[in-house]
C-alpha cells in the first residue's frame, strides 16, 4: 500500500525565469514527459513553486509505496539538482539549488496526499 510523502527544496531563479520549469523538470523525472496521459508511471505527485523575489520554494506531494520512498526522493534531489531544464515553452531556466529536504504532510494536504495515495498507476 502506498503512503503520502512531501520534498521541500528551496531554489535561488532569475525572476524573469519561469518558476514552474523545475517542477516541469520533476514530472519528466517521475513521468517521463511533464505532458502525459493517463496516470503517473511512477509515484503520484504534484509540484507546487511560490516566488518570492528570486527564491523559489518548490513543494512536492507524492504517493509510492514505503519501500520505494527513497528512489522518489532521489529522482527528484537528482533533478534539482542539474539547476537547469527545458520547459514547455521550450525556453530553458536555470536555478541554483539551495537546499531540499524531506518535509510532512501539512494539514491542509491531507486531502490532496490521500487523493494521490488512492490514484491509480499508471
Amino acid at each position: 500500500m502506498r503512503a503520502a510523502y512531501a520534498q521541500d527544496a528551496i531554489l535561488l531563479m532569475d525572476r524573469a525565469a519561469d518558476h514552474r520549469v523545475p517542477g516541469a523538470a520533476v514530472t519528466q523525472a517521475l513521468c517521463g514527459h511533464w505532458d502525459h496521459e493517463g496516470p503517473c508511471p511512477v509515484a503520484p505527485h504534484h509540484t507546487g513553486a511560490d516566488r518570492s523575489g528570486d527564491r523559489v520554494v518548490v513543494r512536492i506531494l507524492f504517493a509510492v509505496e514505503p519501500h520505494r520512498e527513497d528512489d522518489v526522493r532521489a529522482r527528484i534531489v537528482s533533478v534539482l539538482s542539474r539547476e537547469e531544464a527545458q520547459g514547455p515553452g521550450g525556453a530553458t531556466a536555470r536555478w541554483q539549488l539551495l537546499t531540499t529536504e524531506a518535509g510532512d504532510i501539512r494539514p491542509e494536504e491531507k486531502e490532496h496526499a490521500d487523493r494521490l495515495r488512492d490514484s491509480e498507476l499508471g
